[in-house]
């Protein structure tokens, strides 16, 4: 039976039932053809018009999987800044507004399974700032037009400019007298400390007064007579601190204070949202996959795009292609090879010398290079992964 002439009953008819938001089932995204029924999507799989669709997706599958994941990432995006802007908004609520528009980009043609993948991901690449509460996802943009920066850049010039030289004055001269209460605290631990003599009122006084004897004779053959040397000499002799030991103390807190300082420097610099190296061993984590690689170890072939992997599976040997949020990192036994993933240290080789089950943490020996022998403590499991043999 042919289609309905424009402007019959039966064409009004049809109109009033596509309008609106059809069963995704029966949704054909190559096509993006909506039907409304099953038997109307089975006609149409069955279809030339389709059948070379599927030819197309077959020469190329990555192709259009990018484009379609690009286009809806895109929609997405551009209604989150033009509707709700840098608030904070549930993830879900803007994907219903999203999927209001009939004609839109459905999720199952793109790279992620679920909203909560998505979210994710747009949290690791720094578009949005992604936090996970009980209501579900939500979502706040980052604004980083040039405008935008122009406006945030003017306001720290202003702010600069409002704190006078007598406020910087007074914060040198603050933070001048917090160094010098400092210093004279580590002077005074290796001193003996002296307290005030309290006495109760009805408190008898008591003195323990002890004399020394002047002379004592040798009563046991063969010890020689020492001449006995005051008090006063001995204790200062034994616990007076030398003034070299006290120096070389005083330089090594000043050299371990400089250690901390540019360690904390490297971990600003070296911190990052991706951890994936080449040749480390891994995890599968997700059952996305089916049972068949759930919690399987594979080596790390390739690193795509810095977030995602090509991986060899060690006991079947077939490769895949996985995002990082689907692996974990895996912990040798001890004296074994591992590879810094993330933190301070990141892509050193190093040896696992201890494991602190209680911290979650390991510490480390760096294999190569200027820091060669250097022990790390406090690394945690996630920064650091078996290297394959």
């Amino acid at each position: 039976m042919g289609r309905a002439e424009v402007g019959t009953p039966k064409y009004l008819a049809n109109k009033m039932k596509s309008k609106g938001l059809q069963k995704l089932r029966w949704y054909c995204q190559m096509c993006e053809k909506q039907c409304r029924d099953e038997n109307g999507f089975k006609c149409h799989t069955t279809s030339e018009s389709h059948q070379r669709q599927l030819l197309l997706f077959a020469d190329s599958p990555g192709k259009f999987l990018h484009s379609f994941s690009k286009e809806f990432s895109d929609g997405y995006m551009e209604l989150l800044r033009r509707r709700f802007g840098t608030k904070r908004t549930s993830a879900n609520k803007i994907y219903q507004e999203y999927i209001a528009h009939k004609e839109h980009i459905h999720m199952n043609a793109t790279r992620w399974l679920t909203l909560s993948d998505y979210v994710k991901w747009l949290g690791r690449t720094g578009q949005v700032i992604a936090d996970e509460t009980e209501k579900g996802w939500f979502v706040s943009y980052i604004d980083r037009s040039p405008e935008a920066m122009e406006r945030q850049a003017k306001a720290d010039r202003k702010e600069k400019m409002e704190k006078d030289d007598e406020e910087r004055m007074a914060d040198f001269i603050e933070q001048q007298i917090k160094k010098a209460k400092a210093k004279d605290g580590e002077e005074d631990e290796g001193q003996e400390k002296f307290t005030e003599l309290k006495r109760e009122e009805n408190e008898p006084l008591r003195l323990d007064i002890r004399l020394e004897k002047k002379f004592q004779p040798d009563t046991v053959l063969g010890k020689s007579a020492l001449t006995k040397r005051p008090a006063s000499e001995v204790d200062e002799k034994v616990f007076k601190k030398p003034k070299s030991i006290a120096g070389d103390s005083q330089t090594r807190s000043a050299l371990d204070e400089i250690i901390k300082q540019e360690e904390a420097k490297k971990e600003r610099a070296n911190r990052k949202d991706y951890w994936l190296h080449k040749n480390i061993v891994v995890k599968f984590i997700s059952k996305s996959m089916g049972e068949k690689f759930f919690k399987q170890k594979a080596v790390v072939q390739e690193v795509i795009d810095k977030y995602q992997a090509k991986i060899k599976f060690l006991d079947t040997g077939e490769k895949l292609k996985v995002d990082q949020a689907h692996l974990e990192t895996v912990i040798p036994a001890l004296d074994k090879p591992v590879m810094v993933v993330n933190g301070a240290y990141r892509g050193s080789e190093a040896l696992l010398r201890k494991l602190n089950e209680r911290k979650y943490s390991v510490s480390v020996e760096i294999l190569h290079g200027p820091l060669k022998g250097r022990i790390v403590e406090n690394v945690q499991y996630e920064d650091i992964s078996k290297l394959s043999g």
